[in-house]
């Protein structure tokens, strides 16, 4: 397939490039494990992401919220047939004190802050003590019921707060978002989905989190995709009606079928991407219909293709070049987005079996990049020097960089297109008719920069040795390549190609020789 692009530097190209806004993790809690940690400092070295959002804040292995019974004068244990009914005896007759312990907390918000990565603050689950029933989700049993007391939840809130406010500074704190819960239209993540729960709990919240400080920037309703018109319009409008502080608005976005579930695993069907980015525009219609709320900024605090976390996929070249195009128009819709989840340490399912288990990560096992790391590295590339997008279509971005330059990134999703090559001829104004120029390419495609081919062919080892860990990283580098053009005239005219599932990052800037004396890089050494 030949894809022909002439660019027209009159045209200034629409393009919200935020690519490193923020990213996702599994729950907190595994912030406090060598491998989480290794993986987040690839990532951030790399790409370098201002915010990173996950699970679990409030759950019990982070131990934030603590109950201390005085059980002075009391029966003892001796006293009673079973321990069951001496804690239940204490429980009525006891004098109760709350506690909170923040010593896990400040060990992952000083481990991110040391890596220049900040919290996106999701507040849940819900601590077991508070809880007002046992429905829980993941292997790690997270609870989703709301609290037994909600004065005991906004507490529990505002002295979390206060504590990050007294121990990083007001003024830093005050950047952190703060989202209400996760997925409340899911009864997984909500007990019975019930919606005017979700209500009362994100009412009461802000409100004790505003009288902490009232310039938090707080919001909701964190929805999955699918309910826009029941959750996204009704919270929209329950906050209206009831003059309810909302800083954000927030959703998530995630791009395949119903799975085939195989063995250990599933495999959806990819959606259409006109389709699945349709629905973000139908989502931010529906906010711009009410005139408060317009001008608000909305998050997608969650997106991937597929939606669980043992979806082979996620492994692919193609996921690469699907989250291409997607990184290329989503900012159309969201003023944030955040891709579920930097790294494959993540148990949501159980401790996965091998290196490569299609989990959510940026890097498997061993910190190996997938292909999609370099989705994200090549779009914040395209950032640095930014001066304006030029071009974009389904298939191509291009930018003009201060200093004169082009940067871009061509992709091939080949379930869209149909075809395993795409053969781009640019054509790019010449500013220096007699320049010399530099065209770079960095290319990740089944064929150069596939680390799931390579750990298949060699026999899908469940446990790598460090060695195979090696190999894995250097087969999961881009193949970079360059050629010269010079005296180009008015244009700079090339050709590069996009294989089956490629992406290819460009960069295309003047490149004056500035020989040494004597030096001949074309010598001709032989006989």
């Amino acid at each position: 397939m030949n894809y022909s692009v002439k660019v027209d530097l009159k045209n200034k190209i629409k393009f919200n490039n935020n690519v490193d806004y923020c990213v996702g993790t599994g729950r907190m809690g595994l912030a406090l494990t060598k491998e989480y940690f290794d993986q987040l400092k690839v990532v951030q070295q790399q790409i370098g992401f201002k915010h990173i959002r996950g699970h679990g804040l409030f759950c019990d292995d982070m131990g934030i919220y603590q109950e201390y019974y005085d059980k002075t004068g009391l029966k003892t244990p001796k006293d009673f047939s079973s321990y069951e009914e001496y804690n239940k005896y204490i429980e009525e007759n006891a004098p109760k004190t709350v506690e909170y312990n923040f010593t896990y907390l400040d060990r992952v918000v000083d481990s991110y802050l040391e890596l220049n990565i900040r919290p996106f603050l999701e507040l849940g689950f819900m601590p077991y003590k508070m809880a007002s029933d046992t429905n829980t989700v993941f292997y790690w049993k997270g609870n989703t019921t709301p609290p037994k007391n909600y004065d005991s939840w906004c507490k529990m809130v505002q002295a979390t707060l206060t504590h990050l406010m007294q121990r990083y500074g007001k003024d830093e704190v005050l950047t952190w978002p703060i989202e209400v819960w996760n997925e409340p239209n899911l009864s997984g993540f909500w007990k019975d989905a019930n919606i005017d729960e979700y209500y009362k709990l994100y009412e009461l919240t802000v409100a004790a989190i505003k009288k902490v400080n009232s310039s938090f920037k707080v919001g909701g309703p964190a929805i999955c995709g699918g309910a826009d018109e029941k959750w996204m319009k009704g919270f929209l409008t329950y906050c209206y009606n009831n003059k309810i502080p909302l800083d954000f608005i927030s959703r998530h976005h995630y791009t395949t079928e119903l799975p085939e579930d195989i063995g250990h695993y599933g495999y959806p069907k990819m959606m259409d991407l006109d389709y699945t980015l349709q629905t973000l525009k139908d989502c931010r219609r529906i906010i711009d219909s009410f005139a408060e709320f317009k001008d608000l900024p909305f998050y997608i605090t969650e997106f991937n293709t597929s939606y669980i976390p043992n979806c082979p996929v996620h492994d692919t070249n193609l996921n690469a070049a699907y989250i291409a195009r997607t990184l290329a128009e989503i900012g159309d819709y969201a003023t944030g987005y955040s891709y579920w989840t930097f790294g494959d340490v993540f148990e949501e399912r159980g401790i996965p079996f091998t290196p490569f288990y299609g989990g959510f990560g940026l890097l498997s096992e061993g910190s190996i990049p997938k292909p999609t790391f370099w989705t994200f590295k090549f779009f914040k590339d395209l950032k640095e020097n930014e001066e304006s997008c030029i071009y974009r279509d389904k298939n191509i971005v291009i930018v003009k960089t201060k200093d004169g330059s082009y940067k871009g990134i061509a992709w091939n999703i080949t379930i869209e297109t149909k075809e395993d090559l795409i053969q781009f001829a640019l054509s790019l104004p010449s500013e220096n008719k007699d320049s010399r120029w530099c065209v770079l390419t960095k290319t990740v495609d089944e064929e150069c920069c596939n680390p799931l081919k390579i750990w298949h062919d060699l026999g899908e080892n469940a446990h790598l040795n460090s060695a195979q860990k090696e190999l894995l990283k250097a087969s999961a580098q881009p193949l970079i390549q360059s050629k010269v053009l010079e005296n180009v005239g008015s244009s700079i005219d090339f050709e590069l190609s996009a294989k089956k599932n490629g992406v290819v990052y460009f960069e295309i800037t003047p490149a004056p020789l500035t020989t040494d004396n004597g030096y001949d890089y074309n010598f001709n050494y032989g006989k």
